[in-house]
């Protein structure tokens, strides 16, 4: 009688065990929405940038991404690797993944027509960051966001003009990018009725380190007496400052860039680069998630926003954040 008082005795201890287990999970199934609708409400939005080999688009990106996760939504990146093919073939599969907007910096400016006409035909929206593209053909952009990078040229050259009594100058380009392209015409624009200042040879680099460094080493053979370098962006005056420091030149030529990276700004604080036009990556990211939504929600009216540059000099680097981003 005792063993079988026992026996019930265990055995109700593993029922009530195995409810209260079993009730822990149905209240979490319950808790947990599984249902379809949930995903339908997820939003996709899609970027693809030229290239991610710049700290300067992780930084976009990551302020997209960080608002997009906050509404609960799903952003999804592409790196274009400096391919059009490439970058016209990503946009497609974010199209077809069924994205709402898509964030599109271009490899080229003048032929990224395909990917757009991708998106329209779509009817995804698209929002350009960083870099104007040619759109008069398809009508598919529907915001432009950038720095004002025709000013940023200028405010290079201005500094130029003020600290140094003539020079010749060597240009490192990206002429597929629009935003390159505005940056060194506003630099040239301004030096132009400066005839102690003449442009003496150019390269183009894609605003990649590792190509405008043997870009610069390239101009340097052919030119010994270089003074100014002004560079398209501040990975492209990063390898101009490398070639300089292994010919022994770096402490007589005056470089210039555009973006405020914390790399140049520590070289800016160094003495051993001249300025950089700062752009605000941070602001661009957030601004073109905060566009994305409006254009969903039918609020977006701006069709481009520019943003102004600072320019960073030995005389003011220390008043910003020299190890990160703006």
């Amino acid at each position: 009688m005792k063993k079988s008082c026992q026996r019930y005795l265990f055995i109700t201890l593993c029922c009530t065990i195995f409810l209260l287990v079993l009730y822990q999970q149905l209240q979490s199934i319950i808790a947990t929405d599984y249902s379809a609708a949930q995903n339908e409400q997820r939003k996709k939005f899609g970027a693809v940038y030229m290239t991610l080999n710049n700290p300067f688009y992780e930084i976009i990106d990551d302020e997209i991404r960080t608002a997009v996760e906050k509404n609960g939504d799903t952003l999804l990146t592409r790196d274009a690797a400096l391919s059009t093919d490439r970058q016209t073939e990503e946009v497609q599969e974010l199209v077809d993944d069924g994205i709402k907007v898509l964030f599109l910096n271009a490899v080229d400016w003048q032929q990224i027509g395909p990917a757009l006409a991708v998106a329209k035909k779509a009817g995804v929206p698209v929002i350009a960051i960083d870099t104007n593209v040619d759109d008069k053909d398809s009508a598919a952009v529907a915001i432009t966001i950038v720095s004002d990078n025709y000013e940023a040229g200028v405010e290079c050259a201005e500094n130029m003009l003020a600290n140094l009594p003539g020079g010749n100058i060597v240009l490192l380009k990206h002429s597929q990018a629009k935003s390159a392209v505005d940056r060194i015409n506003g630099f040239v624009d301004t030096i132009r009725d400066h005839p102690s200042f003449k442009i003496i040879d150019s390269a183009e680099c894609k605003g990649q380190l590792e190509l405008a460094m043997p870009a610069m080493e390239a101009l340097i053979k052919k030119h010994n007496d270089i003074n100014v370098v002004m560079a398209l962006n501040d990975p492209a005056a990063m390898g101009a400052m490398a070639a300089l420091k292994n010919a022994g030149q770096l402490d007589q030529v005056s470089v210039y860039g555009v973006d405020g990276a914390p790399e140049t700004k520590e070289m800016i604080l160094r003495g051993n680069m001249t300025a950089t036009a700062a752009q605000s990556p941070r602001r661009i990211g957030s601004l073109a998630a905060s566009k994305a939504y409006g254009l969903l929600n039918g609020t977006s009216t701006e069709s481009i926003i520019k943003l102004p540059t600072t320019l960073l000099t030995t005389q003011n680097i220390t008043q910003y954040n020299i190890n990160g981003w703006d």
